[in-house]
């Protein structure tokens, strides 16, 4: 299909009801996924620009981008799509791997996506031996002196290694952003060796507390503990938050310490971290970072600065609102002031202003979001520049001037997700709304029109840019949030199943005895 018949099209769907705004969200999908498929069929990721696929290494495909989407496929019903992709697993996929990978990545991508396939296709066999191959090759990630996972895995030789880059560190959201997937395989399986792998993760997570009650980005493999780092809620710490939720949602809010850890984790973001912004009082997270005193002293500064990662905590944190905060049993949609505790109604509070702020950011001549924003705040001298942003602005963007990092969008899904969970507890349409301006904005700056959609440089710069690669994260979670936003509440409601950090939908179920 050309550019300008998809253009025709979504501007056609604008006004259109649900029905056809979720069949828009389809045919995108399937630009993405016929030009992947066309080009690059099998190969772990796509460039769009060039036509073409690479692999993860030089070993061969994983499968990233096939197990990655194809629980979207079968939640859009594409069943013939989903029988391609079925066959490829079946009669190509192989982790015998002599390369190392990172244990984060395939865990959330090829395993949760095997494991959300699986339950999703009445439980198919393939992807069950499938998952539990990948999973033994994944085991000795854990064999390290604390029993943190390394975050590095040779596939083939079944053996863990740091990542030569961080010097025996690993990241927060590394090592507690795998427990979903091991624990839901335990289940499946009645093997209890991969839940007690990732529980005894979160024991040393939990046993390595630091007094503020906010995790630094980095723990040492070696002893356990937290060292001196950068403490945020984006890059690096994200997900590590979403899963002290989502672990205790998974096992039907059974395992009291997964709700214990989410309220002080909480509770330390607010103190610490929640900041307004100065002109529409914006509710944003701010960073702390560690700086280097007089006499060797370490001292902490307060940067107001944040990730488009972040923007997953809105709609986390309402989520957590009405699961570990509320009075009553059933909530109502939206939730009554009275069905909730007070912690309840401070993070409904704080999650809805937060999603509010990254609406806003994506106030940009695209009208998609960067990836980095900071705030302004009184000490920033800016104010003296008459043109000068009251609430946030993009760190060393201008005219004429090369695009920073920070003004990338690189087709991420938080903001997205976030409006999805928030319809889904509210069933306000603004949220559906927002979401289709978000949509058209995709369609108009990241479409490729020979096949699937690319990041873009600089979200202010229009005609954009375009960078030549399309994330699997897009097939997996970006259009995935869009279609469920413009489905109805029976398709994966939220009091049945617990999405992980790529939105491949779990179960929930009670937890052993």
């Amino acid at each position: 299909m050309n550019k300008t018949s998809r253009k025709k099209q979504t501007t056609r769907s604008g006004s259109a009801p649900g029905g056809q705004k979720q069949q828009a969200v389809v045919n995108a999908f399937k630009h993405a996924w016929n030009a992947y498929k066309r080009d690059a069929w099998g190969d772990d990721q796509y460039h769009p620009i060039s036509r073409q696929g690479s692999n993860l290494t030089m070993a061969g495909s994983i499968g990233y981008t096939i197990i990655d989407a194809i629980d979207t496929l079968q939640l859009m019903g594409l069943d013939n799509e989903c029988r391609i992709a079925r066959q490829w697993i079946k009669d190509n996929l192989s982790f015998n791997h002599d390369e190392y990978y990172s244990t984060f990545e395939v865990t959330i991508r090829v395993l949760g996506g095997l494991l959300s396939a699986h339950h999703l296709s009445s439980n198919d066999s393939v992807f069950l031996e499938k998952a539990v191959e990948l999973a033994d090759r994944l085991l000795p990630a854990f064999d390290s002196p604390s029993g943190l996972p390394y975050p590095l895995i040779n596939l083939a030789r079944k053996s863990g290694a740091e990542d030569p880059d961080n010097g025996g560190l690993v990241s927060i959201a590394e090592v507690a952003t795998l427990q979903l997937e091991f624990r839901h395989l335990s289940q499946l399986t009645g093997n209890p060796v991969y839940w007690k792998r990732v529980e005894k993760v979160m024991d040393v997570v939990k046993r390595a507390r630091l007094p503020h009650g906010l995790p630094s980005i980095h723990m040492s493999i070696e002893t356990g503990l937290f060292v001196p780092s950068t403490i945020r809620l984006g890059s690096r710490s994200d997900s590590y938050f979403e899963y002290l939720l989502k672990q205790y949602i998974q096992t039907n809010r059974t395992e009291n310490m997964y709700r214990t850890m989410y309220h002080d984790a909480m509770n330390a973001v607010h103190e610490h971290l929640v900041r307004k912004s100065m002109g529409k009082k914006l509710v944003y997270t701010s960073e702390i970072v560690p700086q280097d005193g007089e006499n060797g002293q370490m001292s902490w500064l307060l940067v107001p600065k944040q990730d488009h990662l972040v923007c997953f905590l809105g709609g986390t944190l309402m989520l957590g609102a009405i699961r570990t905060g509320n009075a009553v049993e059933r909530v109502s949609v939206p939730p009554l002031p009275e069905e909730l505790s007070d912690q309840g109604k401070r993070d409904w509070e704080t999650g809805a202003e937060l999603l509010r702020t990254c609406i806003e950011t994506h106030d940009t001549k695209t009208g998609l979001p960067p990836e980095v924003v900071h705030f302004r705040i009184p000490s920033d001298g800016m104010d003296k520049i008459g043109t000068a942003p009251s609430d946030w602005y993009i760190k060393g963007a201008g005219i004429g001037k090369h695009p920073p990092y920070d003004a990338k969008y690189m087709l991420r899904p938080e903001t997205i997700e976030s409006l999805f969970i928030a319809f889904r507890l509210t069933g306000n349409v603004y949220y559906r709304e927002k979401s289709w301006d978000i949509f058209q904005a995709l369609e108009k700056h990241c479409l490729v029109s020979t096949g699937g959609f690319a990041s873009i440089l600089n979200v202010d710069q229009v005609p954009a840019v375009h960078e030549d690669l399309m994330e699997s994260f897009f097939l997996s979670e970006t259009l995935k949030y869009l279609y469920l936003l413009f489905s109805g509440p029976e398709l994966l409601p939220l009091d049945k199943f617990v999405l992980n950090t790529e939105a491949h939908p779990l179960p929930i179920f009670d937890a052993p005895t």
